[in-house]
């Protein structure tokens, strides 16, 4: 065997001290990113909740036309903020696969500016799309700005930390942030070097977030007794997880055509979306009481799903379409937002609608199980879809039955995806 020649050795052990050097700037560089991004996370979902309030307090009619009237503001907004379309989520993987493209300041202005104006006016969408978009430019910005020593060799290092950064702050779910920025670039992969980074932020993002609000669950399902699973829900587990694929397609679909729309004239497509939610709007208080069509759909839980124990399934079926063509009417609008939470409500309504079918008196646990399910399926994110209810509702009973849905509903699923910027491994 030939022995190393002193030359190599000295080579070899300089380019493991760089590497060294450079995993621990990475590590320190991607905790400051997520502390600003939690920072701006917070004052962003303040600004939205403080707006959103309003609405709900508002007289009915104001709170009717309010959706319609935000959109007209984020139109406004986006023109000013130089002609930035409203997407968010999908500008994150278009900057992850494409090292040319740039997430530029004004854009990010505008566009957070003009979610603000969609989601606090009761527009029905989540606010994890802009904190993830913003959480991404944030990291992008700090890593373009950083002397060429520091910079690393792969430009979407702190692109990812911020964008786990944003996602865990905004649902108060470190991990499910670190796993949905890693998982959903690519359909059936991972982007596992930016691994250390992307856990790194989200943990500083998350504790920065909750030092400014709380740690309160996003889904308060503790007081609810999640029973043990049984053989039977293993089985309602598949039928759930096949359900949920066959609607996430249908809502894949459906939100493709609303984008396609919402690149029509101006006028037409605002006063058809208003419309469409002001009628939505009525039709929710008139099936259930409740305002259901407004905002990002927390209520349908909190106020709905999990209260009610009897719900036919008849009901179920049409809040569902009503949440679906509001986030589609939103979207068509131009509205700026993300669809990760009109997910999770799709799939707590088809996994309640299961519950109402094959076993009533775990309503809870087959709700839970259908997001994980939808969730996964739309966004092909099986393992941060049950991480996220794991984190969400710090329940884990339902992680076996939720990961036999999730591979059910991913192989249903097929090729079909919520957004067209996701690649297969080797295309970058």
């Amino acid at each position: 065997m030939r022995a190393l020649r002193p030359e190599s050795f000295e080579v070899r052990r300089d380019e493991l001290r760089q590497l060294v050097r450079r995993s621990r700037e990475a590590v320190v560089l991607a905790a400051i990113t997520g502390v600003v991004t939690g920072l701006a996370v917070r004052g962003f979902e303040f600004l939205v909740e403080e707006a959103y309030h309003q609405v709900l307090e508002a007289p009915l009619w104001l709170a009717a036309i309010a959706p319609g009237i935000g959109l007209v503001f984020a139109a406004i907004i986006l023109r000013l903020g130089g002609g930035a379309s409203p997407s968010t989520s999908d500008e994150y993987l278009r900057a992850f696969h494409d090292p040319a493209y740039r997430l530029r300041p004004k854009h990010l202005a505008a566009r957070i500016g003009a979610s603000v104006a969609t989601l606090g006016s009761g527009g029905a969408l989540g606010l994890e799309g802009p904190s993830l978009y913003g959480g991404s430019a944030i990291g992008s910005m700090i890593q373009r700005r950083l002397p060429t020593p520091f910079r690393g060799s792969d430009h979407r290092t702190l692109l990812v930390a911020g964008a786990a950064a944003g996602v865990a702050a905004i649902f108060k779910a470190p991990a499910t942030g670190a796993i949905f920025a890693l998982e959903v670039p690519y359909r059936d992969d991972m982007a596992r070097r930016m691994l250390l980074p992307a856990l790194v932020a989200s943990a500083t993002g998350y504790l920065t977030f909750v030092t400014l609000s709380d740690t309160t669950p996003l889904l308060a399902v503790s007081v609810f007794d999640i029973p043990s699973f049984e053989f039977i829900d293993l089985l309602g587990a598949l039928l759930v997880g096949a359900i949920c694929a066959v609607g996430a397609r249908g809502f894949a679909k459906l939100m493709r055509i609303a984008k396609g729309f919402s690149l029509r004239s101006l006028p037409p497509r605002l006063i058809i979306s208003s419309a469409s939610m002001v009628g939505l709007f009525f039709l929710s208080r008139e099936l259930t009481g409740l305002p259901l069509s407004l905002g990002a759909g927390y209520e349908v839980f909190t106020d709905w799903l999990f209260i009610e124990r009897d719900i036919a399934l008849w009901l179920l079926f049409a809040v569902f379409m009503i949440r679906c063509l509001a986030s589609a009417m939103t979207t068509a609008g131009g509205g700026v937002g993300g669809v990760f939470i009109p997910l999770v409500v799709g799939g707590g309504l088809v996994g309640r609608g299961v519950a109402t079918v094959v076993h009533p008196d775990r309503f809870t646990l087959y709700t839970l199980i259908g997001i994980a399910a939808f969730l996964g399926a739309g966004y092909r994110v099986p393992l941060a879809a049950v991480m996220f209810v794991a984190e969400t509702t710090g329940k884990p009973n339902f992680v076996v039955p939720a990961l036999i849905a999730s591979v059910a509903a991913e192989l249903v699923m097929g090729e079909q995806s919520i957004t067209a910027f996701q690649r297969r491994p080797g295309q970058d």
